[in-house]
């Protein structure tokens, strides 16, 4: 399956834990003042590639805890993201995903293929960027509004629970 990427970072130490395939997606319409990556925002920039292609890069690394979805905005395209996580957890692997959105935001669409990226993500950092709530003391996130959500307990759980407060 296609998927639009600004890049890969093939090891990655700070977008998760354990060290991680890094894929930025093209595409993101929040605009967040002080974004990251803002080179990502367009949706006609970047490159398609194929999942597979992305899937043959991680399996040549056997030090890899997973894979990171940042972006650009991962839930602009979620189908191929959830095909390419399914992959990922066939693998061994873990499946962190970083997103402008709350949870409960992504919840409230309704869309059966932003569900079926959520199902298969590990961990969520959810929330946009707010530059006045910036801090670098922060694990994984980059303003004090962001939360980084362990799905699987909020699944089993019924209730978000925090990786990391």
């Amino acid at each position: 399956m296609k998927l639009r990427i600004a890049g890969v970072m093939e090891e990655s130490i700070v977008d998760g834990d354990g060290c991680r395939f890094a894929l930025f997606v093209q595409g993101c319409s929040r605009r967040c003042s002080g974004c990251h990556n803002p080179e990502t925002q367009p949706f006609d920039g970047g490159k398609e590639i194929d999942t597979k292609d992305i899937l043959r890069l991680m399996d040549a690394n056997p030090l890899l805890a997973g894979i990171t979805f940042s972006g650009g905005e991962p839930f602009c395209q979620p189908r191929p993201l959830a095909e390419l996580a399914k992959a990922v957890h066939a693998r061994g692997l873990t499946v962190w995903s970083y997103t402008g959105n709350t949870l409960e935001e992504l919840q409230s669409r309704e869309d059966a293929d932003v569900s079926s990226l959520l199902e298969e993500v590990d961990v969520l950092v959810d929330g946009e960027y707010i530059e006045a709530q910036r801090d670098l003391t922060l694990k994984f996130r980059g303003s004090r509004n962001q939360r980084v959500i362990d799905m699987n307990r909020t699944r089993k759980n019924g209730t978000i629970v925090l990786k990391y407060a």
